[in-house]
């Protein structure tokens, strides 16, 4: 450690006020305390004393008011206490660990090869999306942040780790294909933030967690961030948080009031054209299916009818994804049919309806999928396709989700699925199949990679795949 660096010690654990303590869920021995979203005053991000670089990079990207789990978690964070935050998706997450993270490394220089904080999140678009909002803000820091994550150029990789990263942000798998290959050592770590914790623990991810967690030296500071906190995240807190404070400020169940919930019952012979005119509405629309095969399917009856419609799932190329989300973000296709893949970690401005075109496995499911819409305030509409014989498995899922959803039933050109959903006839003129996307550069990727390694890895051995009607699974 460089004489400039934070020091890896824990701060002094003192009670904080205005925080009531709970009975522990987790472990006998170190009591997680609760602090409401409305026990602390709205604040400024200048309250925080995060350093005035990062406070103008800041202002000059328009982040001027922080969100409630920001107010709520930054304190603590800052003084290097563990915390464990929850909130609905979309609240700002990434910004109350990132924050704290840029903040404590303010200062101090990485040895090669040797990151001084560590980013975890469980699939590559999350972790895209975490160096979006991240870098530029590092970058005005004078820190290196940079990702590490399968499906890209490991040897561009390992070079980046031997100039020096401050912050590392990675996928499981691709780290631990680091570590083995002596491309990156985490003694240095004294920083790790788990972003969606509960999605690595459903996603099979929590034995390379642990693995990498030991590496990391273990008076670090541990920061788990999820919209849900439930039991399978617990088996980390006991193993590796010391006297953690739980902030939560969102009910695990929907609660944004900006978000409208239907349930359209429709017969088989009309599901694939409703489907068909609430793609074509005006407004960007995510359509969630179970299968990455339904999702190319899909995509492609939609761009038959005129459409523009692009599959995203985990049997694409990083070079494909990429290309898909650019295009949905740039307004080049307006309906993204995509698998639970996207359920989490994709954030797109103004998706202002998401259509389960096959409803999802449970309420979790359910309320990851919800997120994309609705986010940071905006409005959202969310709509569910059943056949008759699903309604009462979407009742049940539903009220685990907290949701009371409008049921009714239509059929294609109705005026009530026009007027919730803005639901039109589309075009009917075909349109050209996507053009498949090459990799940066024109490049292969060259370098030290175990066949091994990859896409697949990060996917998840046990999670990246999906559950279908008696119980089996199928990877998306």
């Amino acid at each position: 450690m460089t004489t400039t660096e934070q020091p890896r010690s824990r701060a002094p654990k003192q009670k904080p006020r205005h925080r009531t303590v709970v009975k522990n869920r987790f472990t006998p021995h170190a009591t997680p305390h609760t602090t409401p979203a409305t026990s602390r005053p709205a604040a400024s991000f200048d309250d925080f004393g995060l350093p005035p670089k990062l406070l103008h990079a800041l202002r000059e990207a328009g982040i001027t008011s922080p969100f409630p789990i920001q107010t709520a978690t930054l304190p603590d964070a800052m003084a290097g206490r563990d915390v464990l935050g929850r909130a609905q998706t979309g609240s700002g997450k990434t910004l109350a660990f990132g924050l704290a993270l840029l903040a404590r490394l303010n200062g101090g220089k990485a040895q090669p090869r040797r990151p001084r904080a560590l980013v975890l999140v469980p699939t590559r678009e999350l972790a895209m999306q975490v160096a979006d909002v991240l870098m530029p803000l590092a970058k005005a820091s004078g820190l290196w942040c940079r990702t590490v994550v399968g499906g890209m150029s490991f040897t561009r990789q390992e070079d980046a780790l031997k100039r020096g990263v401050d912050l590392l942000i990675a996928t499981p798998g691709r780290l631990s294909d680091h570590v083995r290959q002596g491309t990156c050592t985490l003694s240095d770590v004294g920083f790790v933030a788990l972003d969606e914790a509960d999605q690595m623990a459903d996603m099979g991810f929590l034995p390379q967690v642990r693995e990498i967690l030991d590496l990391t030296p273990k008076t670090g500071q541990r920061l788990l961030f999820s919209a849900t906190l439930d039991g399978a995240v617990g088996q980390l807190v006991r193993q590796y948080l010391v006297d953690p404070v739980e902030h939560s400020v969102a009910p695990v169940t929907a609660s944004v009031t900006t978000m409208e919930h239907h349930v359209f019952s429709v017969t088989k012979m009309d599901k694939q054209v409703v489907a068909a005119e609430i793609a074509a509405r005006t407004g960007r629309t995510i359509l969630f299916v179970r299968t990455k095969h339904h999702a190319d399917r899909v995509a492609k009856q939609l761009r038959q009818v005129g459409v523009p419609a692009s599959s995203l799932h985990g049997g694409k190329t990083q070079g494909q994804r990429n290309r898909v989300l650019s295009d949905f973000k740039d307004g080049r296709s307006n309906a993204l049919v995509a698998t639970d893949v996207a359920a989490r970690g994709i954030h797109v401005d103004d998706v202002s309806l998401v259509l389960h075109v096959d409803p999802p496995n449970d309420s979790k499911d359910y309320l990851h999928r919800a997120g994309r819409t609705a986010r940071a305030g905006a409005d959202g509409t969310v709509v569910t396709l059943i056949t008759p014989d699903q309604r009462r498995s979407m009742r049940r899922l539903t009220d685990g989700a907290g949701v009371t959803p409008t049921t009714i039933q239509v059929r294609p050109g109705d005026a009530q699925l026009a007027r919730i959903t803005g639901a039109r006839q589309p075009s009917g003129e075909p349109l050209a199949e996507p053009q498949p996307a090459s990799r940066p550069g024109g490049a292969r990727s060259t370098g030290r990679r175990d066949p091994r390694q990859g896409a697949g890895r990060d996917r998840g051995r046990a999670g990246a795949r999906e559950r279908k009607p008696g119980g089996r699974r199928q990877r998306y």
